[in-house]
Formats: structure tokens, C-alpha cells, sequence
């Protein structure tokens, strides 16, 4: 099973709120997750992105692949880049 830590889309039309997942690659964007780590809402100013680290930590160690957003989101929000 590839893992990989992605946002799942929520909210209404035209004010989305996004959840940090980690999900099998297989799966549908919105569908079935293993764990949620985190949370994005690019509707405040500036963006509130809320990550559990050690949890994410703790996935990235057993294998699973950051998507290329949640890579730069977490980058951006740390001096720490997530390392795959």
C-alpha cells in the first residue's frame, strides 16, 4: 500500500477548507483516509495551516510521500522542509 499525505477538500462552493491526510494513493481525493495530520484554510489572511509534526513526522518515517502542495505549504511554514 503507497501512502501519501494530500489535501481532502471541505467546506462550501467557493470557500474551501482543506484537511491534511494521509491516504493510500489509490483512493479518490475526497475518499477513504488512514489518519488526518493537519489542517489548511486559505481563506483567512495570511493562510492558517496547522500541522500535528510529530504525527507527520511519524508517517514520512514509515514510508508515506508528501504530495508537491502539501511539500511547499509545509515548507513554507518551516525552516524544516519535509524530506522524502
Amino acid at each position: 500500500m503507497a501512502l501519501v499525505i494530500r489535501l481532502r477538500r471541505q467546506g462550501s462552493r467557493k470557500k474551501p477548507f482543506y484537511r491534511i491526510v494521509v491516504a493510500d494513493s489509490r483512493m479518490p481525493r475526497d475518499g477513504r483516509f488512514v489518519a488526518q495530520v493537519g489542517t489548511y484554510d486559505p481563506n483567512t489572511e495570511p493562510p492558517k495551516l496547522n500541522f500535528r509534526k510529530e504525527e507527520t513526522e511519524r508517517w514520512l518515517k514509515v514510508g508515506a510521500l508528501p504530495s508537491q502542495t502539501v511539500r511547499k505549504l509545509w515548507e513554507s511554514s518551516s525552516s524544516a522542509a519535509i524530506t522524502a
